[in-house]
């Protein structure tokens, strides 16, 4: 059974095509694999603060490029951004370290410290936790700060003591403190100028009368027994300066806020983010203070919050070299180059594009025709062999007409015909009787 040729334009057309859909399939991976990876990260804060500050480093990965980008989703508190998280709504999630389920959070970044204050109204008689006794307080935040007064009741035994909590939004709590149904407020506040600032602006504005911030000796006992409190003593003169407000270091208790990632994402990506989010700092520290407060997580394995792998491996200096990252494509190159220079020379064969070369069978053919004209002996064989380079010429004509790609370069036969005729012309002289 014959088989049947394509024309030349149908194998170019197969091929280009063939060849296109392999480029194309080469850019699709290509771009998928080196597109920003992004990450959906809840956010919530009383005043929109931590909403700003994710906000402008997620629009500075855009503007740099980052191989990391930020997706905001919005929340009304720390506690629903914790909420959203453990319910594995988001991949990454600003949260307090007391506040909500952080069973499957591991921290990527402590983005800031909030200090737990408790203010009395200038002329306050307080001076300790003990003194609060049966004193109202007003909780500034409500169920946010809920876990702090759990501790402190823990601690101080402010039950027995008739210490009454009352939860007070942001907007009540100077009112609160100037109709005098709380005896003192509880805050837990960075310590920035920002937040300083709302905490001065909560009671009277009076060079004569201060107010009066209480202590919390056993905020080591604490954070003990709380490990999202750690003891910390806030420098004298933080919340006024002249006279100074506390008039010496006061000992309190303070708690993070942190960047935390699902257990579950890849720590390569994971290491891009912190590295990401680290270079975003250094750019925006100048227009947002806050930022310099980011720190690295606790990397002890026996850490309160223990650290995502991908953040570890940064921190550490353990992420991959480039020859660990690629050494597998390095040594699958040379293979998959060799491969696809078979299948283009097999395609450059398919079309029919090479260079065209006499038919080997032909030619050997001629030679072989010569060397019997040497050895024939009667005029009948060169008759015969004269005839066999008719059908080979003949043969070639036909092939080059049916557009044969294997058909022999007609001047090279011609001459090699030629050159078989001269021999008989010769022999033939040979042969005749003298």
């Amino acid at each position: 059974m014959t088989a049947i040729k394509l024309p030349a334009w149908l194998r170019i057309v197969m091929v280009g095509g063939a060849l296109l859909l392999t480029i194309g399939a080469g850019l699709f991976a290509y771009f998928w694999y080196v597109r920003p990876v992004t990450f959906t990260v809840a956010v919530g804060s009383l005043d929109g603060e931590a909403d700003t500050v994710l906000s402008a480093i997620a629009s500075r990965l855009t503007a740099t490029s980052a191989p990391v980008r930020l997706r905001i989703v919005n929340q009304s508190s720390a506690l629903e951004a914790a909420n959203a998280f453990s319910s594995s709504k988001v991949d990454l999630a600003v949260v307090r370290g007391d506040v909500g389920d952080l069973s499957q959070a591991q921290a990527i970044l402590v983005l800031a410290h909030a200090v737990a204050l408790i203010v009395a109204p200038p002329g306050s008689p307080l001076s300790d936790v003990a003194s609060l006794k049966g004193r109202r307080v007003g909780v500034v935040g409500g169920q946010i700060n809920r876990a702090v007064v759990d501790a402190l009741r823990q601690q101080y035994d402010l039950d027995r003591a008739n210490v009454k909590f009352k939860d007070v939004s942001l907007p009540e709590a100077r009112r609160a403190v100037e109709s005098k149904s709380v005896d003192a407020l509880l805050l837990v506040i960075p310590l920035t100028p920002k937040y300083l600032s709302l905490a001065r602006s909560l009671f009277p504005q009076n060079s004569k009368s201060l107010p009066v911030l209480i202590p919390i000796e056993a905020a080591g006992a604490v954070a003990e027994s709380h490990r999202a409190y750690e003891s910390f003593d806030v420098p004298k003169g933080t919340l006024r300066g002249s006279p100074a407000v506390p008039d010496d270091d006061l000992t309190t208790l303070r708690v993070s806020f942190y960047l935390v990632a699902q257990k579950k994402l890849n720590r390569d990506t994971i290491s891009d983010l912190t590295r990401s989010l680290l270079a975003a700092r250094r750019d925006l520290i100048g227009e947002l203070p806050i930022l310099a407060q980011v720190t690295a997580p606790d990397t002890d394995p026996d850490a309160f919050l223990p650290v995502h792998a991908g953040a570890a491996e940064y921190f550490n200096g353990t992420q991959e070299s480039f020859l660990d990252e690629w050494s597998n494509a390095i040594y699958l190159t040379p293979m998959i180059l060799g491969g696809l220079a078979s299948v283009l020379a097999a395609a450059w064969r398919f079309i029919g594009l090479r260079t065209s070369k006499p038919d080997a069978s032909a030619l050997d053919a001629l030679y072989a025709l010569a060397r019997r004209v040497r050895k024939a002996q009667r005029e009948d064989e060169l008759s015969d062999i004269e005839d066999r380079i008719d059908d080979i010429l003949s043969d070639q004509r036909l092939k080059i007409a049916n557009g044969d790609d294997d058909a022999a370069d007609m001047a090279t036969l011609n001459v090699a015909a030629n050159r078989v005729e001269g021999l008989i012309h010769a022999r033939r002289a040979t042969l005749k009787p003298s």
